[in-house]
């Protein structure tokens, strides 16, 4: 007499293994050893085994008995689980929501897919926000049949293979029960209709590709590597779906006087030797214009300046940053004789540096 392996062992689980766990092994291991979808040698005895595992553990009471006593009784073990259904097909398509050997194919709405673009910004289009044009390639609904395929005045037929189903079901009877095998209609795709007269514009795709130019309203304060998303700008859904999404993605260039930390504006203030000493006071490029600064004396190379309310526009539009103004005293490259002379002289009385 053949000594049978342990239930556990068959599934592969141990043997504090959930219901949930147990019937996900179960799942796994039939989809791969059944024997109309093993033709292995021996594939038909570990489907049985694992069938006869499955009874066992996935039942409370036969668990118990069977963890207790290390068997339980054999009545009515080795055929199917009895779940009130005619046969194997009918078990996997009821249990597992779909015969896991059938290949369905339904005309549901799907959303159409999304597509990305790139937008080039200005330094001030990108802090003050704008309207722009992008010009973007897209797949829409035919115009002239609306969608269908169809010549304009026709409309497709149902398909008399599958009666409109998309699929094709057939019955098998076995050994092991009545198993149902579901295919894809080869005369219609799937789809249920058949085109009998072709759309001329589109030649029975229901689909063109076109070339849009769409505004886009870019909000004040985006910065470099930022993404908008306008919805519905994407490829047409197919059977009725929504269409996809178009994301712009941004770039902004750099701009000769400014350079941007978050929502602050850095610019950096060049002044000669003698503004730094005794003062003085300044005009000082914003991107709103103009603006005055005063420095007072004995200004040191690498002050910084906050001119408030200068910088970039909160995105949530709440204020703005700040412009940092940085001071760097420039040393003068060539100097004529005056100026030397001049120099001189006032190295003479100022007090010398005392380095640490």
């Amino acid at each position: 007499m053949a000594i049978k392996r342990d239930y556990y062992d068959v599934l592969g689980l141990p043997r504090k293994a959930s219901d949930e766990e147990i019937k996900r092994a179960f799942r796994k291991l039939a989809f791969q050893y059944h024997p109309d979808h093993n033709k292995n040698q021996g594939a038909e005895d570990k489907f049985k085994e694992i069938n006869e595992a499955y009874q066992v553990l996935s039942d409370p009471e036969k668990r118990s008995s069977y963890d207790r006593y290390g068997r339980v009784p054999t009545e009515g073990l080795g055929g199917f689980p009895d779940f009130g259904f005619g046969g194997l097909g009918d078990i996997f398509e009821s249990f597992f929501g779909a015969s896991p050997f059938a290949r369905t194919a339904q005309r549901v709405p799907q959303k159409g897919a999304s597509l990305r673009t790139y937008l080039a910004l200005s330094f001030e289009e990108a802090v003050f926000g704008c309207r722009s044009e992008v010009e973007v390639q897209r797949i829409e609904s035919c115009p002239s049949c609306h969608g269908t395929g169809s010549q304009p005045g026709t409309s497709p037929q149902t398909c008399p293979e599958c009666r409109g189903t998309g699929q094709l079901k057939r019955v098998q009877q076995s050994i092991f029960g009545r198993f149902s095998h579901i295919t894809t209609c080869p005369r219609c795709g799937g789809n249920g209709s058949i085109i009998t007269s072709p759309c001329s514009e589109c030649h029975g795709r229901g689909e063109v590709k076109a070339k849009r130019k769409l505004a886009a309203d870019i909000p004040a304060g985006v910065d470099d590597g930022n993404r908008l998303c306008l919805d519905g700008e994407g490829n047409a859904g197919l059977y009725g779906g929504a269409p996809g999404d178009l994301y712009i993605d941004l770039s902004v260039k750099p701009h000769d006087l400014f350079r941007r930390e978050g929502v602050d504006i850095l610019y950096d203030l060049p002044i000669n030797f003698a503004q730094a000493a005794v003062g003085n006071e300044v005009e000082v490029p914003t991107l709103d214009g103009r603006t005055s600064l005063k420095m007072p004396p004995g200004t040191q190379h690498g002050k910084v300046f906050r001119l408030k309310g200068k910088g970039v526009p909160q995105l949530n539009g709440r204020g703005r940053g700040d412009q940092l103004v940085k001071v760097v005293v420039v040393t003068p490259r060539h100097l004529d004789e005056k100026q030397r002379r001049l120099f001189e002289e006032l190295a003479k009385t100022l007090p010398q540096e005392k380095l640490p």
